[in-house]
């Protein structure tokens, strides 16, 4: 970011934006994307770690993210499945907004999360009561689910 100040230019590096950035570079693979790749494909955990030279259970924690994949494996996942880091990721849409502090964040959705929201949009008497107080819809939502 760069800010002018009485004719001078500096140069300001907002720590908070590069850590927003780096956590969507470290973010774990979606697990249930990977479980649904697999099954698609036929393969059981076993097979799938055979292809990637791991063994079933580190497959089965990437599956239940509790377990992140090296960036050479989520290549592999890429060539096998082919698809993108993206989709394996979730990081299908990156949006950008601006805090209470006039900074700029980011955060990833998914195209699943994205596809929610533009139906939120359509309906508008849920997306009034939701939008300015989501806390408040979420107690809604939580009451009338159970």
């Amino acid at each position: 970011m760069v800010i002018f100040t009485n004719g001078n230019v500096y140069t300001k590096c907002i720590n908070n934006n590069i850590k927003s950035l780096l956590s969507v570079v470290r973010k774990m693979i979606k697990g249930n994307r990977l479980r649904e790749l697999r099954k698609k494909k036929g393969l059981t955990q076993t097979q799938l770690g055979e292809l990637l030279g791991l063994d079933e259970t580190t497959v089965c924690c990437y599956e239940k993210e509790t377990r992140n994949p090296a960036l050479d494996t989520i290549i592999e996942l890429m060539n096998i499945f082919a698809v993108s880091s993206d989709y394996l990721l979730g990081t299908d849409d990156i949006v950008t907004y601006t805090d209470k502090e006039n900074e700029q964040k980011f955060i990833t959705m998914t195209k699943e999360e994205v596809a929610f929201i533009n139906e939120l949009k359509k309906n508008k008497m849920v997306y009034d009561i939701l939008i300015p107080d989501p806390k408040r819809g979420m107690e809604i939502i939580k009451s009338e689910i159970g």
